[in-house]
């Protein structure tokens, strides 16, 4: 997908979400390189922290066997949100879990790995300040860790909810600036730091009132933006799915907009590259009825952001 006016590009990518002990990496490799998408998110799982290194060199190779890079390293989950608890043993085991990411980023010649900061406990949401101070001094440890295994990037989730940080464009640019500033007075040392946004989240409160649209988000993101997670929506954020089409009626988002709004702000955004994975929840896991149903629903999703970003070149060539 190259821009009309000058080297910057946006990327389709997968996620590996959805076939977590559904389906084998295999299975989604061969998927992904029949529909022409070669950039792979690898999400975590139960396993992914304590298997060998023998695992994913395995892995990597059976990627590049079929052309696919694995590109991204994020969570699949909020493991790694131990200092938004209060319990001293939570962020022990993330900041174990979180170097042992890294490391296999390494191996896998991966040049970002990224997760959410975490959930706070809603019983005890008085813990966010210091949860978020605890956040930011652990990771500017692994901006450094990160450098010296060979990685570029570092990257963070905004997410749909105050438990959540961060949660609005404002505690977004708050958070990247320190990061940024961080690197920034140290660039020999530590790798940068940027969001993996979603076009998806936006943020509403209890009484389900829309405080900051997903759109306004996204674009509060670009100073920082590396990579984004595509997928669908409804109207409050309440549940997501992906783009067939039986779920294109209820989704709110316009995939020609969030192509468009990419490249008229292009220059906000720090690198010329951005690849947009699809972040697809899948169907009811674990059913007869249902596990048979993901084939179908990737290749459609996959191919409709396809055929959304050709009509929009054709428009605006």
């Amino acid at each position: 997908m190259q821009d009309l006016e000058k080297n910057f590009t946006i990327e389709l990518g997968v996620k590996s979400d959805p076939i977590q002990y559904r389906y084998s990496f295999d299975w989604l490799f061969n998927l992904m390189a029949e529909e022409g998408i070669y950039n792979l998110q690898l999400g975590t799982f139960t396993e992914f922290y304590s298997l060998p290194d023998s695992y994913f060199f395995r892995l990597k190779e059976s990627a590049q066997s079929k052309g696919i890079q694995i590109s991204s390293i994020f969570t699949s989950h909020r493991e790694l949100g131990g200092f938004l608890n209060p319990e001293k043993e939570y962020a022990e085991i993330t900041m174990k879990n979180y170097r042992r990411m890294i490391e296999i980023a390494a191996i896998l010649e991966c040049p970002v790995a990224g997760s959410s900061m975490g959930s706070v406990y809603r019983d005890k949401i008085e813990y966010r300040p210091q949860g978020i101070k605890s956040f930011l001094k652990f990771i500017k440890d692994m901006m450094v860790f990160a450098k010296d295994h060979g990685l570029s990037w570092l990257t963070l989730e905004p997410m749909s909810c105050y438990a959540e940080p961060p949660c609005n464009s404002v505690e977004l640019k708050k958070i990247a600036d320190e990061l940024v500033q961080f690197h920034l007075n140290q660039p020999e040392k530590t790798v940068r730091f940027g969001y993996c946004s979603d076009v998806s989240h936006g943020w509403a409160n209890q009484e389900k009132i829309v405080i900051e649209n997903n759109l306004d988000y996204f674009i509060a993101s670009f100073p920082y933006l590396y990579e984004f997670h595509f997928k669908n929506t409804d109207s409050i954020y309440n549940s997501t799915f992906g783009f067939e089409l039986e779920n294109l009626e209820r989704g709110i988002i316009d995939v020609k907009e969030v192509y468009s709004i990419l490249m008229k702000k292009q220059n906000e955004i720090p690198v010329t590259k951005v690849i947009g994975y699809l972040e697809h929840p899948g169907p009811k896991f674990g059913r007869d009825y249902s596990d048979y149903l993901l084939d179908r629903w990737l290749r459609e999703s996959l191919k409709y952001l396809k055929e959304q970003w050709a009509e929009w070149s054709a428009i605006f060539s």
